[in-house]
């Protein structure tokens, strides 16, 4: 399964909307927000693409109690998870948390497949290897950045398939806006 990672979209729904679209043509199935979407109807309108999500809050909140309403609705593709979210998609283990201190130390403990994390607006893809007597896997620690373009930095989030557990840092391609116009 390929899915889409991102992060830290700061009600820039342009961007963040570019982002799925760019997403969805690649062949993701699925998406997971790290936190930080702020507004509700950034979400909301999200639903467009058909691509379920799976997010947490960060340190934005915004207004969390309308954005479990949104998952509530049997119409829509959102699943909202609070702070954080334990998963098991495909087979694999994975673990969203928006800081990254909190995401470095359970990527430690080899318990998880893929631990996605966010906040820092700073993309990482790291590779944890746990050899020991009863552990010998690799967890996968990613931050796709933010998809918001905050302080002029490159819009970006992580593209990865579930079954050969390869992923890429993406830019996100320049939003098709129309025209302004005149009131």
């Amino acid at each position: 399964m390929k899915i889409c990672i991102i992060s830290d979209s700061h009600d820039q729904i342009d961007l963040f909307h570019s982002a799925l679209a760019d997403a969805k043509e690649r062949g993701a199935e699925l998406v997971l927000h790290c936190g930080d979407v702020v507004a509700p109807y950034t979400l909301k309108k999200a639903n467009q693409f058909g691509l379920p999500i799976h997010v947490i809050h960060g340190n934005n909140k915004g207004d969390i109690a309308v954005m479990g309403k949104l998952s509530q609705n049997p119409d829509s593709l959102i699943n909202y998870h609070g702070r954080d979210a334990s998963l098991e998609i495909n087979g694999r283990m994975i673990f969203m948390v928006h800081f990254p201190d909190y995401a470095e130390a359970l990527a430690l403990t080899g318990k998880w497949d893929l631990i996605c994390c966010g906040h820092n607006h700073r993309c990482k893809i790291e590779s944890i290897e746990h050899n020991s007597s009863n552990n010998n896997k690799t967890t996968l620690l990613v931050n796709p950045g933010s998809s918001s373009g905050m302080d002029r930095v490159q819009p970006t989030y992580i593209f990865g398939d579930l079954e050969t557990m390869k992923f890429k840092i993406v830019d996100i391609p320049e939003p098709d806006l129309p025209p302004y116009r005149r009131p």
